[in-house]
């Protein structure tokens, strides 16, 4: 884990935990819940497996930079831990857990760190304080697409 000091978020989602995870699962849908991602330009086969790599831009047009996020840990319906990466800008480390309290709700908890970059050099409450505002929305837009949307790859 990293030495800054993880920024959490929480979300009860109307969903089960496979579900969820599903969505974690199709490396594609990222750039419509996560926000700052512009664009996914490809993601490796076999994603979420470890080592594999979602790669995409984040930002807005023009202003765009091109990275990847890797998957370091993965373990199905309940935990994705992730390597974001948006360099000059920096790199994070995600963790997203999975704790179903029944069939269909399902509470979700996001937490990001920067670990290096000028986000980890520059860690303070201001940053912290927008990071939460980020992922809170980040989780609200998840919890739009697993309440709302088909499953992916089913009709």
């Amino acid at each position: 884990m990293p030495a800054t000091p993880m920024t959490e978020v929480r979300a009860s989602m109307r969903a089960g935990a496979d579900r969820i995870f599903a969505e974690l699962a199709d490396g594609w849908a990222y750039v419509g819940w996560v926000v700052g991602a512009s664009h996914i330009r490809d993601v490796d086969a076999g994603w979420p497996e470890v080592g594999s790599k979602i790669h995409h831009k984040v930002g807005v047009w023009p202003l765009v930079i091109a990275d990847d996020t890797e998957s370091l840990v993965c373990e199905p319906g309940r935990r994705l831990l992730m390597r974001a990466k948006g360099w000059p800008l920096g790199e994070a480390t995600v963790e997203i857990v999975l704790d179903q309290r029944s069939p269909s709700q399902t509470e979700v908890t996001l937490r990001e760190a920067p670990t290096a970059g000028p986000g980890h050099w520059l860690d303070n409450p201001v940053q912290r304080w927008l990071l939460r505002l980020r992922n809170r929305e980040t989780l609200r837009r998840l919890a739009d697409r697993v309440e709302h949307r088909p499953r992916p790859g089913r009709n």
